[in-house]
């Protein structure tokens, strides 16, 4: 997924590698997550490379599934760091997901994230950097190129 970057001026691709693990520890990878393992109260593990804070790990917490609803959470549970300085602690940037689907060909996407009151002040002051990511978000749910011209934010 790329988005554009307002800092460098140019499309960047957002996470450079994910996978799904087997346990909080973070120890091995394993295959993604399968449909049947997304049931409610159901708590999985997952590791993302971002192309700015590096790898970390982060814990999705499933809070309700059906065919016409899907609602879940995900919060880092290792420290994301940028070159060295620390932005976010285990626990300090969370975002809650809710899919639910108004028609047999319509879906509602709704998403909320935050950072702790303890973040980095580093990340203060990139709006337009947030917003850029989440819109290439939108794009790749709904099919359209995350790339396309023009960008959320220049």
């Amino acid at each position: 997924m790329r988005y554009w970057s307002t800092t460098t001026k140019r499309w960047k691709t957002l996470v450079v590698q994910a996978n799904a693990l087997d346990g909080p520890a973070g120890d091995h990878s394993r295959t993604d997550f399968a449909p049947e393992e997304l049931k409610e109260g159901r708590i999985l593990y997952f590791r993302q490379e971002d192309n700015m804070s590096g790898k970390a790990t982060y814990r999705l917490r499933i809070h309700s599934v059906s065919p016409d609803s899907l609602v879940f959470e995900t919060e880092n549970t290792t420290t994301l760091r940028y070159l060295f300085w620390p932005m976010f602690r285990p626990g300090e940037l969370q975002s809650i997901y809710f899919f639910h689907r108004e028609s047999p060909d319509v879906w509602r996407f709704y998403s909320l994230a935050r950072t702790g009151k303890n973040a980095s002040a580093l990340t203060a002051g990139h709006e337009a950097s947030a917003m850029n990511r989440s819109v290439a978000f939108f794009r790749y749910l709904v099919g359209i190129p995350t790339d396309q011209e023009p960008p959320g934010s220049p």
